[in-house]
Order: C-alpha cells, then sequence, then structure tokens
C-alpha cells in the first residue's frame, strides 16, 4: 500500500490566526495519484493547532472568542515564568493543545471527505507571525 508524505508551508499572522487549507491540501492529495484510503494531517508545533469547521467571517470571529473564554490571555500562566520569564505564550500552547493538531480525514475517489460547509483550518495561537509546516500524509491505492 503506497504512503506519499508531503509538507504544506504556510505563513501566520500569530495571535489566533485561522486559515484556510483545504486547497492546499487537496492539491496534495491530488499529485499523489492516490485515489482510496485515508488522509492523515500534522501541524507542527506546540502552539497551532487543525480542525475543521465552516470558514466564514462569523464562524472565524465566535472561535477566536470562545479560545479567549476557555483560556484567557491575561490569566498568570505558570508557563509564561518558564525560560527565565517572560515569554508571555501560555494561554498559546493551551489553546493548541485543547485543539489538538492532527486530523485524519478518509480519502474517496481522490477526493477529502468533507462536508459542503466543512473546510480544513489551521489556527496559529502564538504571539508573533510564523512560517509553519503542515505534513500531509496519504495512505492508500
Amino acid at each position: 500500500m503506497p504512503v506519499v508524505t508531503r509538507v504544506v508551508k504556510i505563513s501566520t499572522k500569530g495571535n489566533d490566526d485561522i486559515l484556510d487549507i483545504t486547497a492546499k491540501v487537496q492539491k496534495e492529495v491530488a499529485s499523489s495519484k492516490i485515489k482510496d484510503g485515508l488522509v492523515t494531517i500534522l501541524a507542527v508545533g506546540s502552539t497551532i493547532g487543525l480542525t475543521t469547521m465552516e470558514y466564514e467571517p462569523g464562524q472565524i470571529t465566535d472561535l477566536k472568542d470562545l479560545m479567549e473564554r476557555l483560556v484567557p490571555k491575561d490569566v498568570d500562566w505558570r508557563h509564561n515564568y518558564s525560560w527565565g520569564g517572560g515569554d508571555g505564550n501560555a494561554h498559546s500552547h493551551l489553546r493548541a493543545s485543547l485543539m489538538g493538531a492532527q486530523l485524519s480525514i478518509p480519502l474517496v475517489k481522490g477526493e477529502l471527505t468533507l462536508g459542503t460547509w466543512q473546510q480544513i483550518v489551521a489556527i496559529d495561537f502564538d504571539i508573533r507571525p510564523r512560517s509553519r509546516e503542515i505534513i500531509v500524509q496519504i495512505i492508500g491505492e
């Protein structure tokens, strides 16, 4: 059974930047020539997460608001005192841990099995812009 591994590179603005990466993932799937199987996607880093959602302005704002309510920036998190203090991104690590960094999506007839209003998004929770890598591994036949 063939396994194809690709890397998708993205640039983010940080601070809960949410990017639709569906087309980038689908492009890698199409170029793999694998038609049926499983696509596993991993965001590399401890302050970035992956999920699926309806990628539209209201949902984007709602998700950012939800993360602020669940894991506020202005809490005296202990991680902010690690590495000599002043790190300031404890909430970024916690949000990424809560969201998760991996997705698996069935591949059927060369297409990701996503719903009509369902897109794959990467959310960079870190406090500064970053260059990120998303690993896309396609397994099947």
